[in-house]
């Protein structure tokens, strides 16, 4: 069984996951999800949905959440690096507003794990990148929402090289922070 490390950040049960890597002249190997060794670190889910996206450096999707079929996620980058951010939407949370970020990326084997009621977005790095993610609900178009990524109250430091990031046209439209506390019951 590989070692798994459930490193605790700042957001109750938002965890940063790093696994045993065993490597040689040939490549690498590891396991990046075990049922068993997630549930005893508390994280007892069934994923029913993998999806995988490819970026060019400097698109930045999200920030992305789904009210009516909240999904955790399980989030790795395996191809270049991404700065990947969780903010917590959870009402009743003491971290109800606030944000998470880390450096995701082939070379350090990181995931991220977000549990239900956060948004989720990232920032490609490198040159390009490929991100895997598995959710424990399944993708609604019809549920999907998005918090602007450059919400002044959230105040997220993205790694920026200094130009705007690449977005597509639905998320240049996501609602504030503010918006989103407006509209929820």
């Amino acid at each position: 069984m590989a070692a798994f490390q459930f490193i605790e950040t700042p957001l109750k049960d938002l965890l940063l996951i790093e696994t045993e890597v065993f490597a040689d002249s040939r490549g690498g190997f590891q396991e990046t999800f075990r049922k068993d060794a997630f549930a005893q670190a508390g994280i007892s889910v069934d994923f029913v949905q993998d999806n995988q996206s490819y970026s060019i450096c400097n698109v930045l999707r999200g920030l992305h959440f789904q009210k009516r079929k909240p999904q955790g996620k399980l989030v790795r980058a395996v191809v270049g690096e991404i700065y990947d951010v969780a903010v917590d939407l959870r009402k009743n949370s003491n971290t109800y507003g606030q944000w998470y970020g880390a450096h995701l990326s082939r070379d350090n084997h990181r995931q991220l794990y977000l549990p239900p009621h956060f948004a989720h977005g990232f920032l490609t790095i490198s040159q390009e990148a490929i991100v895997l993610y598995s959710c424990t609900d399944y993708y609604d178009g019809q549920d999907q929402e998005g918090i602007c990524w450059n919400d002044p109250t959230l105040d997220i430091k993205w790694p920026l090289s200094g130009a705007l990031p690449i977005l597509s046209d639905k998320d240049a439209q996501n609602q504030t922070f503010a918006e989103y506390r407006k509209n929820i019951k």
